[in-house]
């Protein structure tokens, strides 16, 4: 299959857009996809959408704009500017306006997780976690098709200010010998897949080449398995990719890949699986997560589903997720409680090889927070939860609680237990990674 992607642009010479949709519901693209990016491919649409029942079908709100992913009056602003022709600057600076609104970037990720290093801000490299590092190469800051959810949108939409990219890998590779602790690099985006093969090697092969004895994994962070297969089967360089898996793994370090699988009809897909089943062949760690979300995953029975084929290929369920607090997070939202009882109710029907997963975990400011269960504890109902990685190390695995509030979506929308003021962290928090 040769690649074809739509955008704003061109998406209505999609065949199944003009048979299906509306104007109205066309309309609707236009002004959700000026705010939030939109890009989806050939594959998606002609593989993965049930065209017959679009309106509600995962694949194709996760991957097409919808009108309620704005707030009213914000889609409002942007369909008359649009409807009587504004000049582009004032749609561009209504548009930017409302980005703003959207936490572009949630949980400290531009002025908390940056590190400063030898007077250079390192605009490509992101230290909230001691042993782990993301990297973001430049040539990997956009996808084979766009996630409506996606935490990440600011990386797509053209503004420097918002965005995270670095080219200069012997940066990345001087801030790792000066940082001993750090033994695990995160290539990030975007998605790193999107890169050809002199790309890959360029990065990939100068960390395997610079033989950090701290080095002890590498893990790239793709959705182009579900988004885009081919990459790893057919495409003019997939076997030379594949190569290089083998020699990540050949020198000793290991290679994870985090793949995202935000429903059942992704993996279930056979070239997908062929693709799985090539990268795994690698020596490679194929690692799942997602979030869970209304009206894509919000049911155990898919969740379960997910992770026995995801197990049977060779996989390793890792982490089910909130979505995050930016974007279009209101449109997909899943209270706290009701994330809890889909991932135990999915964690009930399969065996123990699935039951690597861990959730539903909060990727917020102070760390990774998972819900672990809803009690009555000295006559008050409550979340209990700890950390899984948090800014603080010492902080990882700790226990605290949090009132029960049944329309939670976040950990902000939370408060102490048993009369405290605080929670612990918020006390003691030293915000970000010591670096110098």
């Amino acid at each position: 299959m040769k690649y074809k992607a739509y955008t704003l642009r061109n998406f209505e010479s999609i065949p199944q857009i003009q048979q299906y949709l509306s104007e109205e519901e066309r309309h609707a693209i236009r002004v959700v996809g000026e705010v939030l990016p939109f890009k989806v491919n050939n594959f998606v649409v002609d593989e993965l959408i049930n065209w017959d029942n679009f309106e509600k079908d995962p694949m194709f709100l996760l991957t097409f704009p919808q009108k309620e992913m704005l707030s009213e009056e914000d889609f409002e602003a942007v369909s008359n500017a649009l409807l009587r022709g504004a000049p582009k600057q004032e749609i561009q600076e209504i548009v930017r306006q409302i980005r703003f609104k959207l936490n572009p970037h949630p949980a400290g990720q531009l002025n908390k997780n940056t590190p400063e290093w030898n007077g250079v801000k390192l605009t490509g490299i992101q230290h909230k976690y001691r042993e782990t590092v993301l990297f973001f190469p430049s040539h990997g800051q956009t996808c084979h098709a766009y996630c409506t959810f996606c935490f990440r949108w600011p990386q797509f939409i053209g503004d420097k200010e918002l965005k995270f990219a670095m080219q200069e890998v012997e940066l990345l590779i001087d801030y790792l010998r000066a940082h001993p602790e750090v033994t695990d690099v995160l290539f990030t985006g975007g998605d790193p897949m999107v890169m050809n093969i002199k790309r890959l090697e360029h990065y990939i092969g100068a960390l395997l080449d610079a033989k950090l004895p701290n080095l002890r994994s590498i893990r790239i962070g793709s959705k182009a398995l579900t988004y885009w297969p081919y990459r790893f089967l057919t495409d003019v360089d997939a076997d030379a990719v594949l190569a290089l898996f083998e020699r990540v793994v050949n020198s000793g370090v290991e290679l994870a890949f985090m793949a995202h699988f935000n429903h059942y009809v992704e993996v279930a897909h056979p070239d997908v699986q062929k693709a799985l089943k090539r990268i795994i062949a690698t020596g490679a760690q194929v690692r799942t997560q997602a979030p869970v979300m209304r009206g894509i995953n919000d049911d155990p029975a898919i969740w379960r589903d997910m992770w026995k084929e995801q197990v049977k290929i060779g996989c390793i369920p890792y982490y089910m997720f909130v979505a995050r607090d930016t974007g279009a997070q209101d449109y997909f939202a899943v209270t706290l409680a009701d994330a809890l009882d889909i991932y135990r109710k999915a964690f009930q029907q399969v065996s123990g090889l699935a039951r690597t997963v861990r959730g539903p975990s909060m990727s917020a400011t102070p760390g990774k927070v998972q819900i672990l269960d809803i009690l009555e504890l000295e006559g008050e109902k409550v979340f209990a939860l700890r950390f899984l990685q948090s800014r603080v190390p010492e902080w990882s695995g700790k226990l605290f609680f949090a009132k029960y509030n049944p329309n939670a979506i976040w950990l902000d929308d939370l408060e102490p237990a048993f009369g405290k003021e605080r929670f612990f962290y918020e006390e003691e928090a030293p915000l970000s990674i010591e670096t110098v």
